[in-house]
């Protein structure tokens, strides 16, 4: 099954406001270019999928942006892994989920139920390694292995 790219984003800082990108380097040594979690091993790289973030966002009946879940990469029409170890490859960048990404208690403070709306069936997205870096641009092809 073949997906896409629909979003990127990073931030410079814990809690700062998610910046919206439409391409960025993605590195082994540092995740995203430019955002704060990259060198942390494990997490190095968030990614949410569009079906699970509409699936939380349909039980509270509200809209948020994706970026309201502080994820790096926003993906559509793949299957969101329910494992650790699968690959998600987007042209030649390779990620490795590493966990499933927990939805923290700063979701509550954007909106109230957000948490647990995110809670079931892996719905905030996935955590990953970088294995493989180079350049990705929203719209990209994203494949999952």
């Amino acid at each position: 099954m073949t997906g896409k790219l629909i979003g990127i984003a990073r931030t410079a800082e814990k809690r700062a406001r998610m910046e919206e990108i439409p391409a960025s380097a993605v590195s082994v040594e540092a995740g995203v270019a430019g955002d704060v979690r990259g060198r942390k091993p494990g997490r190095q790289v968030t990614v949410l999928f569009r079906e699970g973030w509409d699936d939380a966002c349909s039980d509270l009946n509200v809209s948020l942006p994706w970026t309201t879940r502080r994820a790096n990469l926003y993906v559509e029409g793949v299957n969101r892994p329910r494992s650790i170890g699968g690959r998600i490859c987007i042209g030649n960048v390779v990620l490795e989920v590493t966990q499933e990404t927990a939805p923290c208690m700063l979701m509550e403070h954007f909106h109230k139920g957000l948490k647990g709306a995110l809670t079931p069936d892996w719905r905030a997205g996935v955590s990953c390694n970088v294995i493989s870096g180079g350049e990705i641009h929203v719209g990209d092809t994203v494949n999952l292995s």
